[in-house]
């Protein structure tokens, strides 16, 4: 089973507050994403994972898929064919005319003319195979760019249930080492093991021509063992595809520890850790080794079938020679065409292993291409130069689950988010609360009840027009690696300088950028690693301010600050609450308090709702928040 296709941590991989399950792909014919309103998906955060099926299920087989791939380049790949071939019918040539050269010197006659010949066919045939194989070892870069060109695009529209099963290790290995084998089995698997089968061809004709006795004594012992080889190549493409599904989970074990680097050195893990990667490096080791013990196998009985023809042909050979009904010199071209076999033969061979690693590379680049996707569109309208009118929300009777082991993350939801001003978010932890924020930003679709955003079906917004129309600043605030520039106007590319320059001053990120080397332009590192928690934070926040958005959702955006910093940032929460709508995740009773209404969550429900006066005098659980969790991180 793929690696691809495990589960990972309940709350690092499959969603805020649940894990994922399999589900069914989406039926033809209807873009990702959409869905009638009449159909219900059960446990519909879930997806199926790469793998899953081990690459056998009903859909194209991995041949079919293959030839597509290679279909755009049929035109070159006939061109480099035809040349190859050209450059080894030169080659097959050269037995007959070595055998005029022996009779010349037989009769005492000038071989001039037959070594002339040779000479000619030799360099003919060099040149023709050269370009031939240029062109398509270019054409094999060109196949590998267009793979990872959709791989890559493909990946950038699945949707994040399906992503959630991933693991980037393996991922990368698809997009990287499983896409490089696409150049191979196209360079010496398909045009190759064509040309070979022609050459065999030719060269067997030119053998009857020399002696059918001799020719049927060498296909008795070729076609024996080659019946024999043929046994080893569904072995040869199940080695080769548990070999790279082994290469997919070194990189995934690998990608682990570089995720949590300074983890692994404050836990003291890295002896550990370097054991389990190199436990992952041992298994790939061991699949690889499996692969070349039946490749070598496969080639070492080809190449002994030659050697036995031989010793035949010569004992038989010799024997018609000494009778007088074969000439020397057609025994000597026979020889040579034998000989001359083993490259077609070995052609062939490598063929067929490099056309098995192809079939199994092609299978998990498909299992990748074959999740759910979203629709590809347009992105929507972002950085705007004043924000829209504010949207309003209502969840009625939402329910909505991760699937697997865990619970319903939501059952019954029901509460309101008036157009404009502050609405919060509170509840113990796996209440449900980043639940609310997936569903809106439709990285999940509910499984049941009504979402509405501005007055309309969440189910019937363009996902493009939805998301561009909302900023949402995770809990994590992730920080790409790149100039800080960049990241502030990740959400935004477009945005003016001036807007830029507000933002910043806004969340206070100025006194950062004074100090670095180069400002705006400064690389921050690989996910931000040069900057404190709190300036990750005030990042994000200023990457959602340059959206300028009609809906802003904040999920605990406070939790790292420190104290004259998340007053500033409060200020600034509250004065945006004037401009558009606010949705806040907190615990902090600072943020919590100024909201207009604070909605209580607790086991997937909605407990109670009001201002945070009402909820103080009407509701126990509130109460409890406010003074021991919320008032714990407002000390």
């Amino acid at each position: 089973m793929s690696t691809v296709a495990g589960t990972t941590e309940a709350d690092g991989g499959r969603g805020p507050e649940g894990t994922a399950a399999p589900r069914a792909r989406e039926p033809e014919g209807r873009p990702a994403g959409e869905r009638p309103a009449a159909e219900q998906p059960a446990g519909n955060a879930a997806e199926e994972g790469p793998g899953a099926g081990g690459g056998t299920g009903a859909g194209p087989s991995p041949l079919r898929l293959l030839l597509s791939r290679v279909r755009p380049h049929r035109g070159v790949l006939v061109r480099a064919g035809l040349l190859s071939l050209a450059g080894s019918v030169a080659g097959l040539a050269m037995p007959l005319t070595a055998k005029h050269a022996v009779d010349a010197f037989a009769a005492d006659r000038s071989p001039a003319g037959p070594l002339l010949a040779l000479t000619a066919l030799v360099l003919l045939g060099a040149v023709l195979s050269a370009y031939g194989r240029y062109l398509m070892s270019r054409t094999g870069e060109g196949v590998v760019l267009r793979a990872r060109d959709q791989l890559v695009g493909r990946i950038m529209r699945l949707k994040v249930p399906a992503v959630d099963r991933l693991t980037p290790g393996d991922l990368q290995s698809r997009v990287t080492s499983d896409t490089n084998l696409l150049r191979t089995v196209l360079s010496s698997g398909l045009v190759e093991s064509f040309n070979s089968v022609l050459m065999l061809l030719g060269t067997i004709g030119f053998m009857a021509y020399m002696d059918l006795t001799l020719l049927g004594v060498t296909l008795v012992v070729i076609v024996g063992i080659g019946a024999v080889t043929s046994l080893l190549m569904p072995r040869i493409q199940r080695a080769q595809l548990r070999a790279q599904e082994s290469v997919g989970a070194m990189g995934a074990a690998l990608d682990r520890v570089l995720q949590a680097f300074r983890t692994v050195k404050a836990s003291g893990a890295e002896e550990r850790e370097t054991a389990a990667v190199a436990a992952a490096a041992r298994h790939a080791h061991d699949r690889g080794v499996s692969v070349a013990r039946w490749s070598s196998v496969s080639d070492v009985t080809m190449a002994m079938s030659i050697q036995l023809a031989f010793l035949a042909v010569l004992g038989v050979g010799g024997a018609r020679v000494a009778s007088g009904s074969l000439e020397i010199s057609s025994l000597i071209a026979f020889l040579l065409y034998l000989f001359y076999l083993m490259g077609p033969i070995g052609g062939l061979v490598e063929g067929w292993t490099g056309l098995q690693s192809g079939l199994a590379a092609v299978r998990r680049i498909d299992e990748v291409e074959s999740l759910p996707g979203e629709p590809a569109t347009a992105p929507g309208a972002v950085g705007r130069e004043t924000p829209a009118t504010p949207f309003g929300v209502t969840f009625r009777d939402v329910a909505f689950g991760y699937g697997g082991e865990r619970g319903p993350a939501h059952q019954g939801v029901t509460f309101d988010v008036p157009a404009g001003g502050l609405v919060a978010l509170v509840g113990p932890s796996g209440a449900g609360k980043s639940t609310v924020f997936s569903l809106l930003e439709r990285f999940y679709d509910h499984d049941s009840g009504t979402i509405t955003v501005d007055g309309r079906d969440i189910r019937d917004w363009p996902l493009a027009e939805l998301r561009g129309s909302l900023a949402y600043v995770e809990q994590d605030a992730p920080v790409l690696a790149g100039t800080l520039r960049e990241n502030l106007v990740f959400a935004a590319p477009d945005a003016q300088e001036k807007a830029l320059a507000a933002a910043v001053a806004r969340t206070r990120l100025d006194t950062l950028v004074d100090r670095l080397p180069e400002g705006l332009d400064t690389a921050v590192g690989h996910r931000g690693v040069t900057l404190s928690g709190g300036e990750r934070q005030r990042i994000a926040i200023a990457r959602a301010l340059l959206r300028r958005p009609r809906l802003l959702l904040l999920d605990e955006v406070t939790s790292q600050l420190d104290a004259v910093n998340e007053q500033a940032l409060r200020d600034l929460i509250l004065e945006l609450a004037e401009q558009t709508t606010v949705l806040v995740i907190a615990h902090r009773l600072s943020t919590v308090r100024h909201a207009d209404r604070i909605v209580v969550l607790e086991d997937g429900r909605v407990r109670a709702a009001g201002t945070h006066e009402e909820l103080i005098e009407g509701d126990d659980l509130y109460r409890e928040l406010a003074t021991t969790q919320l008032a714990a991180d407002a000390r």
